[in-house]
């Protein structure tokens, strides 16, 4: 992925049939596997810090907006000052939208992902093992290289109808890191219309809201465990606070999110 030409990862303004709650009309689509279009983005080096930003409108430095569709609604994201720092906010009614980062391959060994967020407001009706009410108030995405031509005829199908649909190529495989309304922690979670989508519950129910969770997690350990092999390349992060699926509203916010190289020695 991302080898034939420089294209984003996975979640994007073209919609796209995987994850979705159904196959036709206004459910061909699902925020829990959009590629991302990005031909012309620079790939970078490092994930950008929101605590490095001042408070304010628009996008942060160095993510990129990503659309669902053209009929959903947009989160509204934006740069805020809360209790001493800026943090990126999340205000999702009814919406599905997102941001993203393009990064440079690297190896997964010894990477770490950390981060902190906050949720505010519960998604009563949020149950991402069920396709009709995948919704979060907090995910994060991590994208991973890796080869195709070795997967199954029906993924190689899935893959297919995503790029004719989207005209973008889905990346290998997708670590999706969720705050889960009912799904117990450490639960993996499998996409309902690809096994290339993987999400790991890391906070879950509701009795937690309004306190910040900091969590770090070992991404080859995570991957090994989701899909029972050695991971590729880390090629993109992504972010989203989506409500579409159960016509609700959350309000969150993001941290800093950040790529550590552990110490071996």
């Amino acid at each position: 992925m991302w080898k034939r030409a420089p294209l984003f990862f996975i979640l994007s303004t073209i919609l796209i049939l995987v994850g979705c709650a159904g196959l036709s009309g206004d459910s061909v689509q699902n925020e829990a596997g959009q590629p991302f279009n990005a031909e012309q983005l620079p790939a970078q080096e490092e994930l950008p810090k929101f605590s490095a930003e001042t408070a304010r409108n628009g996008m942060p430095n160095g993510w990129n907006f990503y659309r669902i569709a053209p009929f959903k609604k947009n989160t509204v994201y934006r740069l805020e000052s809360y209790q001493g720092k800026t943090v990126l906010s999340a205000n999702s009614k009814t919406s599905a939208s997102g941001l993203a980062v393009k990064l440079r391959p690297r190896q997964a060994s010894n990477l770490l992902l950390q981060w902190e967020w906050k949720a505010l407001n519960p998604i009563v009706n949020a149950d991402n093992a069920d396709g009709y009410a995948d919704d979060a108030p907090l995910r994060i995405l991590v994208a991973f290289d890796g080869n195709k031509s070795k997967l199954p005829l029906k993924e190689k199908m899935t893959f297919e109808m995503a790029n004719l649909i989207s005209g973008q190529e889905m990346p290998y495989a997708t670590l999706m890191y969720i705050w889960s309304g009912k799904s117990p922690v450490d639960t993996i979670i499998t996409n309902a219309h690809t096994s290339r989508i993987k999400m790991i519950v890391v906070d879950s129910g509701w009795d937690n809201l309004g306190q910040w969770h900091k969590h770090q997690r070992d991404l080859a350990a995570d991957y090994k465990r989701a899909y029972g092999e050695a991971p590729g390349e880390v090629i993109g992060i992504a972010l989203l606070t989506d409500t579409d699926n159960t016509k609700s509203e959350t309000r969150a916010f993001y941290g800093d999110i950040e790529l550590i190289r552990k110490n071996t020695k």
